[in-house]
């Protein structure tokens, strides 16, 4: 199976494709000017692995949470491209694929994933690996890091970038539990087309009109003093 992923829901621009089970894989760290880089960095990947989108199955995108216009970009960029090559999207979660980053680079077993959502705030979510994939023990949330749960008593590995924007309150929180961590951790493609396969293997895709973005907050157009 052929996937194309890509991701600019945070300070990541990610590209990947997965070829028969052979990974093609980009990224470049920037605060800005997604859009203007992305559309080039998936042209190269193609060329790279000597590809045509003709010869994807499916396309899978970042869907969020993150930046709200990085997220609107992703999913914008995914769409137009999965309706010129008329195909499905799988859309992935930004956290999860945090996750799966932590069990692909550390042996992860128990993720807490924490990311920075700015306004003084994280979002959140627990997983664990499941035959080396992460998968979702409750629900994504969006709150002040002193609120955050994670429902679990296991220990956990703290990944993502949470953890380091507000390290002082959440670790104490969670001194019992954090057995490591690494605080640096970004969605990226290659992560997203991991956790894609399964499901496009599954054949839980979805048309290009579907693709919708996750932002977790309910008002994001809106300063945090106003919602």
């Amino acid at each position: 199976m052929n996937i194309l992923a890509l991701d600019t829901c945070t300070e990541m621009c990610s590209v990947a494709m997965l070829k028969n089970g052979e990974l093609f894989e980009q990224s470049v760290p920037t605060q800005r000017g997604h859009s203007e880089k992305i559309l080039g960095m998936l042209d190269e990947i193609l060329a790279q692995a000597n590809c045509r989108l003709s010869d994807m199955d499916c396309i899978a995108f970042g869907r969020g949470p993150g930046s709200f216009t990085g997220v609107r970009v992703g999913v914008s960029v995914a769409q137009g491209i999965a309706f010129a090559a008329n195909l499905p999207v799988v859309p992935v979660s930004t956290l999860a694929a945090v996750a799966q980053r932590a069990i692909d680079e550390h042996g992860a077993e128990n993720i807490a994933v924490a990311m920075d959502a700015r306004m003084q705030e994280v979002y959140s979510a627990l997983y664990q690996s499941v035959e080396g994939l992460a998968e979702l023990s409750g629900e994504e949330r969006v709150c002040l890091p002193e609120h955050i749960q994670l429902n679990t008593e296991q220990p956990f590995f703290a990944a993502g970038t949470g953890w380091k924007e507000y390290e002082t309150s959440m670790t104490t929180m969670f001194s019992r539990q954090v057995n490591a961590m690494d605080n640096e951790l970004l969605p990226t493609a290659a992560a997203i087309a991991k956790l894609a396969l399964k499901q496009a293997e599954k054949g839980n895709t979805l048309s290009a009109e579907q693709a919708v973005p996750v932002y977790l907050r309910d008002n994001v157009a809106k300063k945090k003093g106003e919602q």
